[in-house]
């Protein structure tokens, strides 16, 4: 994660009103990463997006996209692709011929457009028209779109929006790829499963404040461990609950196991004291935070105690506590930008001609 930040921004900030969609963020995205951009919908991730590609005037603060600063848009759009919410494409086009429109429109090379279709595995397709493609085929197309004009940095905003699990799985693998080809990705997403099956680096937004920005592993390796402890018999569940509470540990029963608050460590200690308790245990594993947890982790701390300070790794300080609206929606919900009425217009009428 070293070098230079394929982006970067001090106190950016997108006030409607007296609202702050976004509130004095501080971003440093390394290069060459998948990097998450995760929050509640209306957390203030679309506006944000749209800020560093030049589709949104900022209220405050400033930034910088491949060297180049926020102001000046066309000094580094030609080597940025970007995906905003839902692809929008002619459905009577083929998907061939809906990125030959593209190449025109932006002069761009023709000959990436067999490029990138087998770069998201749609070759065979290509021909077919585009009404005829999945939710996933579609934002397959849409993520070769973004890579027609072979970017540094690829923008994704929710690619995985709607998708069912093989749909997701398929965008997952396609976005490892591109890391391999040095390409760097920001893909903002409020599916939580997803963005840590993907990513080696995170920024957390609540209420339009950054909440955490830093490596994925070193966020879930700060959250506490939990032992899940099973009785051979469900009789002993009890006993076994007020085994644990005695040595001063928090214990909750989850099913006929027990959950318990504890570093890894004490799980021989455990399994010997039941034991001397006569309670044999059938299972004992040590379990870590998903990210979900984490993410509630750090925020419900920081409506707790106010911001905090830290960099890389660590909370960053904007003033009082979030306190965000909505919440992480489950696989399969409906998008939902942060700004009404924003978003990527259809393309222009193509020149006249079918398939």
């Amino acid at each position: 994660m070293a070098g230079v930040p394929a982006l970067e921004t001090a106190g950016l900030s997108k006030r409607y009103g007296a609202r702050f969609a976004v509130d004095h963020i501080d971003i440093s995205l390394p290069s060459g990463v998948v990097s998450g951009f995760v929050g509640p919908n209306g957390a203030g991730k679309t506006t944000t997006i749209l800020m560093l590609l030049g589709l949104v005037r900022p209220t405050d603060g400033t930034g910088q996209v491949l060297g180049q600063p926020i102001t000046d848009p066309a000094a580094y759009l030609a080597r940025v692709g970007a995906l905003i919410e839902a692809p929008l494409f002619y459905p009577t086009l083929s998907g061939r011929r809906n990125l030959e429109v593209l190449t025109r429109l932006g002069r761009l090379d023709p000959t990436r457009i067999a490029q990138v279709l087998e770069q998201v595995e749609l070759s065979d397709r290509a021909h077919d028209l585009v009404r005829s493609y999945s939710l996933g085929m579609k934002q397959r197309l849409g993520i070769a779109a973004a890579l027609l004009p072979a970017p540094e940095l690829v923008i994704l905003d929710e690619p995985t929006n709607g998708l069912d699990p093989a749909g997701i799985r398929e965008i997952r693998e396609l976005l490892k790829g591109l890391t391999e080809r040095g390409i760097t990705v920001f893909v903002s997403s409020h599916l939580l499963a997803e963005i840590e099956a993907i990513c080696q680096h995170l920024v957390m937004i609540d209420k339009g404040r950054i909440v955490f920005q830093g490596g994925v592993d070193s966020l879930l390796a700060a959250q506490q461990t939990a032992l899940i402890a099973t009785p051979e018999h469900a009789k002993d569940l009890p006993a076994l609950i007020a085994l644990i509470e005695r040595e001063g540990k928090e214990a909750s029963a989850e099913g006929e196991s027990v959950r318990v608050q504890s570093n890894a460590d004490w799980a021989a200690e455990l399994n010997r004291r039941a034991m001397a308790a006569g309670i044999t245990l059938s299972g004992l594993q040590v379990t870590r935070a998903s990210l979900e947890e984490a993410f509630f982790s750090v925020v419900g701390a920081l409506r707790a105690h106010g911001s905090s300070p830290g960099g890389e790794g660590g909370l960053r300080p904007h003033g009082s506590s979030p306190g965000g609206e909505g919440g992480l929606r489950p696989h399969g919900s409906s998008p939902g930008g942060e700004h009404p009425g924003e978003g990527v217009a259809p393309f222009p009428d193509p020149a006249s001609g079918g398939d």
